[in-house]
């Protein structure tokens, strides 16, 4: 195998994991959903303590999207600074 095809077969292992890294971004969405519409039910159930319950959720969202912008920043670095095919290119 050539410089070339081992180069292509970097690149696209480096596309496959930022697409790969992308699918952790399902547990936040799915988790926020879950926050959210737990929420909604407790102020149907307590309207008066919706300012209390609004803030509780805003904090879990938080934490919960945490997750979720780690694995986009880290697909954003895989896909544009290319770490494994510039190391590739110097030998």
């Amino acid at each position: 195998m050539g410089l070339l095809e081992a180069t292509a077969m970097v690149s696209a292992a480096e596309v496959m994991g930022a697409g790969i890294a992308m699918l952790a971004n399902i547990g936040p969405g799915l988790g926020e959903g879950f926050v959210g519409a737990k929420a909604v039910e407790a102020v149907g159930r307590q309207p008066e303590a919706a300012g209390v319950i609004t803030r509780t959720m805003i904090i879990g969202d938080a934490i919960c999207e945490t997750s979720g912008i780690y694995a986009f920043i880290f697909a954003l670095m895989v896909m544009f600074t290319r770490p494994f095919s510039s190391a590739l290119a110097n030998v």
